[in-house]
């Protein structure tokens, strides 16, 4: 088995799961200024239930987008 297709995927998986990790990371930076109140003390402090699904339909959200982007 050649080497270069054993090489070629692994490089690839990671340089999409860098990629994939700093949209994810920025998207929640903008996701944190738009919304208007502080997710932290939301989340944390409060136990605001509400706050916890808007923050994880927005990580669904843009885990499916970015993958779609990989697969395509």
């Amino acid at each position: 088995m050649d080497m270069d297709a054993l090489v070629k995927p692994v490089v690839l998986a990671v340089v999409f799961s860098v990629i994939g990790m700093l949209v994810f990371i920025a998207g929640f930076f903008v996701i944190r200024k738009l919304l208007p109140f502080d997710v932290h003390k939301e989340l944390e402090v409060d136990q605001n239930t509400s706050v916890g699904i808007v923050i994880a339909s927005f990580i669904l959200g843009l885990a499916f987008i970015i993958g779609m982007a990989i697969h395509s």
